[in-house]
């Protein structure tokens, strides 16, 4: 290289000696603009003057949030300390709506100051865990705002477990403790005597009318404290901090048992703040959730808002599809949240005056589908929708910041680095990662689907990546060695891909990607297209293996309700316009009952592992003749003997 940039510099020496200086400076601009075209520069211009507003404003709005999080970093705020000062600007402002009740700013601090004088006179302190299984109310979010204020975790348990799972979400939170709702005392009564690790003190919240279990009653904890006396801290006390855990949050199950992820403070705040800043969320806003608290959507990125920058928030106690708009309208609320299918149930609903007799201007959320994203919007009268995606358990969090159909986010073309999120190669069905020669991890392209990564940053309270409560766990979703040797990045398990100007989509998680015919099916795509087929109703897609088959066979397993059959002779027609031949579900699954996630995730590993055979639901196979037939046991025993052609 340096024997070439001699011999050009000697020959440009000549020819400036020969034609003069003005010549070569000519020459080299003439050269240069050659060079920026041949390798794509006026493409890159483009992308550039396109993109500029958008990442600008999106800079601008990161630095902000970025100092605004250095600050409470500094002053080592907690939750509850950043609360304390909306408190002290607004004491009488609705914080929480919750049927007929309003809770002030000043009545939400007083509740979680008498829990925290509780929890010390009962000896808790920092470190010890308490879990909540509870259902949505406004006492749930003062109840750990009060633990948090100590430093004591609150596992926040998903209330549609039970038995099993249940017993297994509470015991790997090594919780001292456990507030629950009277709704749930059936559900920790069938764990039996053993369900509960020895010790675990029990305290119930309200009244109850099924069994008994020995608990001590909230109400009579909290009757012994006076929030209108100072707080006083015992000697030797632990204070919170900024770094410290706050929250256990615990994934889905769709895949597994349930694994507790670890929030802290500084985690919680970054969320909340995102959504603030760059979803436009403000403090005059009043929002509407009816997710469940013990989620991240509902119980952090939303609640949050009134926590931390002095929103009020309407809750509801379960999601109603029919009811959605008239609270919304009921409460006055400004912003809604959605999450997974909600928006295609809202769609299902008849058409009413409900739909535009509102005052929502925004939708915040994942999941919505872009097939169904334009239709929502103009028959809701949505003015912007909100689309972000981050796991829980994450470091990588990014939004929709200007309303664009179908995106989930972006990574700047001009500064990719500014935020240092990227895509990388993996195999479709596997999910394992692909390397180059050197053993790095491979860039995707504008266009190539790949799985999303966030880069680690141990030290920064943004970047880092804290896992699980269980830590072998948390190693599983580590990439390491990813762009040079000895760094590494949450690997967040779901494909997206990015086009020319740095939109992000999704497309799929890994593993959910199936091979059929020799070609790559996204289940999420053809979920998308069946959804629009079926009036929106719930369905699921999957691959299953066939004896004797290459791959395996799409399936999809469809809810039928009683009195609304699906037209099976329509569906096979609807796919045939819509779907290429290898992407059509191979066979049909018509369920009488549905297994659903709190937050409206269908789950598909048992309905995997059942595979196509006939035993708990009608299942139909694509005949040669292009229609869906019943599977016998006799058919069934054809298809696995290779008698039948697929």
């Amino acid at each position: 290289m340096a024997a070439l940039a001699g011999i050009i510099g000697a020959l440009a020496v000549a020819l400036a000696l020969v034609l003069g200086w003005l010549f070569v400076l000519q020459l080299a601009i003439v050269a240069a603009v050659a060079w920026f075209v041949a390798a794509g520069g006026l493409r890159w211009a483009y992308v550039a003057i396109r993109t500029a507003p958008r990442d600008a404003t999106a800079l601008y709005l990161y630095i902000r949030l970025k100092l605004e999080i250095r600050s409470h970093a500094k002053a080592d705020r907690t939750v509850a300390d950043i609360f304390s000062l909306q408190v002290k600007k607004t004491p009488n402002k609705v914080c929480l709506l919750f049927e007929d009740q309003k809770w002030t700013f000043k009545q939400v601090e007083d509740y979680s100051i008498k829990v925290t004088k509780m929890l010390l006179a009962r000896g808790f302190q920092h470190g010890d865990v308490v879990a909540i299984l509870a259902s949505n109310r406004p006492e749930y979010i003062a109840l750990w705002l009060g633990m948090c204020r100590i430093g004591v975790i609150a596992a926040l348990i998903n209330t549609n477990l039970r038995k099993q799972v249940l017993k297994h979400s509470i015991n790997i939170s090594n919780a001292k403790a456990l507030i629950y709702s009277a709704d749930f005392a059936d559900a920790l009564a069938d764990l039996g005597d053993d369900g509960l690790p020895r010790g675990t003190t029990l305290i119930r919240m309200d009244s109850i009318k099924g069994p008994r279990l020995g608990e001590i009653e909230l109400d009579s904890l909290m009757a012994e404290q006076d929030a209108e006396a100072p707080l006083t801290l015992p000697e030797g006390y632990k204070k919170a901090g900024f770094q410290d855990p706050l929250v256990y949050i615990y994934t889905s199950g769709t895949t597994g048992m349930p694994k507790a992820a670890i929030i802290t403070h500084s985690r919680f705040i970054f969320m909340v703040g995102g959504i603030h800043w760059l979803a436009g969320v403000s403090s005059n806003d009043r929002l509407y959730v009816t997710l469940p608290l013990y989620h991240t959507a509902g119980g952090v990125t939303a609640v949050g808002q009134a926590l931390v920058y002095g929103s009020s928030v309407a809750i509801r106690g379960k999601f109603s599809a029919s009811a959605f708009f008239k609270d919304c309208a009921k409460y006055e609320c400004t912003v809604a949240q959605y999450i997974g299918e909600m928006c295609r149930y809202l769609l299902a609903v008849p058409p009413g005056p409900q739909d535009t007799a509102h005052p929502v201007r925004m939708m915040y959320g994942n999941g919505l589908r872009p097939q169904i994203w334009i239709p929502f919007t103009e028959r809701f009268n949505i003015s912007r929708i909100s689309e972000f995606y981050g796991a829980t358990e994450g470091n990588a969090n990014i939004i929709n910041p200007d309303n664009t159909v179908g995106v989930i986010g972006f990574v700047s073309r001009i500064f990719p680095s500014v935020y240092p999120i990227s895509i990388i190669r993996v195999d479709p069905e596997t999910g394992d990662v692909i390397r180059d020669s050197s053993g790095l991890c491979i860039p995707c392209k504008p266009g190539e689907p790949g799985v999303f990564i966030g880069k680690i940053i141990p030290n920064d309270p943004i970047r880092a990546f804290l896992g699980y409560v269980d830590k072998s766990a948390s190693e599983k979703k580590v990439v390491r060695d990813v762009f040079k040797i000895g760094d590494s990045a949450f690997l967040s398990g779901d494909i997206l891909e990015m086009d020319e100007l740095g939109y992000l989509y999704f497309k799929d998680r890994t593993g959910d990607t199936f091979r059929w015919k020799g070609e790559n099916v996204s289940t999420s795509e053809v979920e998308a297209v069946i959804s629009n087929l079926i009036s929106y109703r719930d369905a699921i897609v999957y691959g299953v293996e066939v004896p004797g088959a290459e791959g395996r066979a799409g399936m999809v397993a469809i809810h039928q309700g009683k009195d609304n059959p699906v037209d099976l002779e329509a569906f096979a027609d609807g796919l045939k316009a819509a779907l290429p031949t290898y992407a059509r579900p191979i066979f049909v699954r018509i369920l009488s009952e549905l297994d659903l996630t709190g937050t409206f995730k269908l789950k598909k590993t048992d309905l995997q592992k059942e595979g196509f055979e006939p035993k708990k639901d009608p299942v139909y196979y694509l005949a040669s003749s292009g229609k869906y037939e019943r599977i016998t046991d006799e058919v069934f025993e054809h298809i696995n003997e290779g008698k039948v052609r697929l």
